[in-house]
């Protein structure tokens, strides 16, 4: 039986915890910060834990991440 891929998009945007749960940085980061408030700048600062819902669908991209 041959291997599942892990989409090479996913490897780089997320990481997953040693109990299984998916880290990802802030969304909404990448450019325009002259618009956003300072209050949206501080929290979405490092990284954070995604929901049951959206873990669900990253995992089925990252077959083999524990």
């Amino acid at each position: 039986m041959p291997k599942m891929k892990t989409k090479a998009s996913a490897k780089k945007r997320f990481s997953t915890t040693a109990t299984g749960k998916i880290k990802s940085a802030a969304a909404g980061k990448r450019h325009g910060m002259i618009k956003r408030t300072p209050k949206f700048i501080r929290d979405a600062r490092g990284t954070m834990v995604l929901s049951d819902a959206d873990t669900k669908i990253v995992k089925k991209y990252m077959p083999y991440a524990r």
